[in-house]
């Protein structure tokens, strides 16, 4: 097990300390990774930041961290090639010296209804959504054994999404793991989620999107990123919270999503 003797791990009130930690964030060039990994440099977080295929905006986030006085490490795998992402915790370690924070916000978002669902297109969200960040997580327990680790999702795990259907089940696949892990990687780990709601348009659509869509939310208004990013930086503060998935979506999580408009 790979650890080190560093900073005190929490403040003299519970919160934890952030500052001069080592995270590591999947998908992180671009829409929420990328304002996740600023603002953990906001809290004086160096950052690994993991993408695909493409480089994709990491360049571009890269240097923006570089300007923001915190360090930075691209970090490439595929999440549907099981032999580059079985070592990312490992290649993370090797390249930065330690990992504390596991932020798990890389998935794959491809629309498919109950009619025309298969197995193939099933699977390939399963491994993408579901599979590979519980693989992250698990590496991360045997390899590290402390630390936190919050796991995006998305506030329609409430109910469903008839028109990405493969996509929401990992979404609830993962949300089940994410709170069996909460109690398996405890104490060491504490493990919580984020579930966002209206704060992006989907890829393909445009700004005017979110406000055509405020209609559904209780608040009626959409969100930003900030808000989600707000939420991560919670929970990773927050020493005496695990297992806990946190909707930020205008309380549209308790509603029924079986009927009318969804917030993507």
């Amino acid at each position: 097990m790979r650890t080190r003797e560093t900073r005190s791990r929490r403040k003299d009130d519970g919160r934890v300390g952030l500052e001069g930690k080592i995270a590591l964030v999947t998908g992180a060039g671009r829409r929420l990774g990328r304002a996740i990994a600023l603002a953990l440099a906001e809290e004086g977080v160096h950052t690994i930041i993991h993408y695909r295929t493409e480089r994709d905006g990491t360049d571009e986030l890269l240097g923006e961290l570089d300007r923001m006085g915190v360090k930075s490490w691209p970090l490439r795998a595929d999440f549907e090639k099981e032999e580059q992402y079985n070592t990312l915790i490992a290649q993370a370690l090797d390249m930065a010296g330690a990992v504390d924070i596991v932020i798990n916000n890389a998935s794959l978002f491809l629309p498919d209804t109950f009619e025309t669902v298969t197995f193939a297109n099933m699977a390939r969200h399963l491994e993408v959504n579901a599979w590979v960040p519980f693989s992250l997580c698990r590496q991360f327990s045997r390899l590290v054994g402390r630390g936190e680790i919050v796991n995006l999702l998305d506030s329609r795990i409430n109910g469903y999404d008839w028109t990405h259907v493969s996509y929401i089940v990992s979404k609830q696949t993962f949300a089940s793991l994410t709170r069996m892990m909460a109690i398996r990687y405890a104490p060491g780990i504490r493990v919580n989620g984020v579930a966002p709601g209206l704060v992006l348009p989907p890829p393909g659509k445009k700004e005017g999107y979110l406000d055509k869509m405020a209609a559904s939310v209780p608040l009626g208004r959409h969100g930003s990123p900030k808000d989600v990013t707000d939420a991560v930086i919670y929970l990773l503060r927050s020493g005496f919270v695990t297992g806990e998935i946190l909707s930020v979506d205008g309380g549209r999580h308790v509603m029924e999503y079986t009927d009318g408009p969804h917030p993507h």
